[in-house]
């Protein structure tokens, strides 16, 4: 990793659902959990990648020309992409006219980003608004993001992260320093499920969340519900009483589960494993804001 740099896989203009006011979401790449309904998962790998668009290629060959290291093969009049031999050199990339193929992940520096970001000063003046780390996982890129937040707060931005939390306490001390509005996600109260469906433990995560509050920075929890697997209301009761004994908490964001990242797992290569789940329905959600109210907490359903 370039320490002076982050990897970059997005940079998303006018936001408005990710902190206060209109907001530029910067999606860093890199993600300890692998969250099985994660809505994009090219920011998993901590690497450049890949992405191979079928639907835009003409199967004109030229890509299997120009890779070194015969990674793309044209097999019965298709395509072939064999990803344990790319080593994401990017001349296939180059060459591809209908830009079927192109790399997810970009090195820029902070001053590069705020380039970008700094477009939209006006908007955040008027609306209160600012600049939003996303991921993947910030945490994961700590020095970069640390001096990202800080060289934004210097400029007079609002600032916010949003983080999973599962990254040692040294981590997250050095950015929160520089962070006006922390969005924490929460994906299941119970640690083996939270196993099972992320690929690590919440029992670090838990911890950073209590101590994050109680150093008083702003925090707002965030959950995804996912039909069959965090939807329980009993569960999402447990959760609900975690987040009300949060110092100064006193809502959550509720984030029905959506299918639209689901092409991008075919992009990259991977199975979706949650092709036959289906979105949570109104009642669902109107279930759950019912619970979360019994406990004191207000609610705000993010689509």
């Amino acid at each position: 990793m370039i320490s002076n740099q982050g990897l970059i896989f997005d940079i998303q203009r006018y936001s408005v659902h990710d902190g206060p006011g209109i907001r530029t979401l910067i999606f860093l790449k890199g993600c300890p959990l692998s969250c099985l309904w994660c809505s994009n998962p090219e920011s998993q790998q901590a690497g450049p990648e890949l992405a191979f668009h079928r639907t835009f290629c003409i199967e004109c060959g030229v890509c299997v020309d120009v890779c070194p290291h015969q990674a793309i093969q044209l097999q019965d009049a298709t395509i072939k992409v064999d990803r344990s031999k790319c080593d994401v050199c990017g001349e296939c990339v180059n060459v591809c006219s209908p830009k079927a193929l192109s790399i997810i992940g970009k090195w820029m520096t902070v001053e590069q980003v705020l380039a970008e970001v700094e477009r939209d000063l006006v908007f955040y003046e008027v609306s209160q608004g600012g600049i939003t780390v996303s991921g993947g996982e910030p945490l994961a890129q700590t020095h970069f993001v640390e001096a990202l937040l800080k060289a934004g707060k210097a400029r007079g931005m609002m600032t916010a992260i949003e983080t999973a939390g599962y990254a040692p306490w040294s981590s997250v001390e050095r950015i929160i320093r520089y962070t006006d509005l922390v969005l924490y996600d929460i994906k299941h109260i119970d640690p083996v499920v939270h196993r099972q469906v992320t690929g690590v433990s919440n029992k670090l995560i838990l911890e950073n969340a209590g101590r994050i509050a109680n150093l008083g920075v702003p925090l707002t929890v965030r959950c995804p519900v996912v039909p069959g697997f965090n939807d329980d209301p009993r569960d999402m009761d447990r959760l609900f009483q975690f987040v009300i004994n949060l110092p100064g908490v006193n809502q959550i964001d509720l984030l029905p589960y959506h299918r639209l990242g689901g092409p991008k797992y075919t992009m990259l290569g991977c199975d979706y494993a949650l092709k036959g789940v289906k979105p949570p329905t109104r009642q669902d959600m109107e279930r759950l804001v019912q619970v979360a109210n019994r406990q004191g907490l207000e609610v705000n359903i993010i689509v």
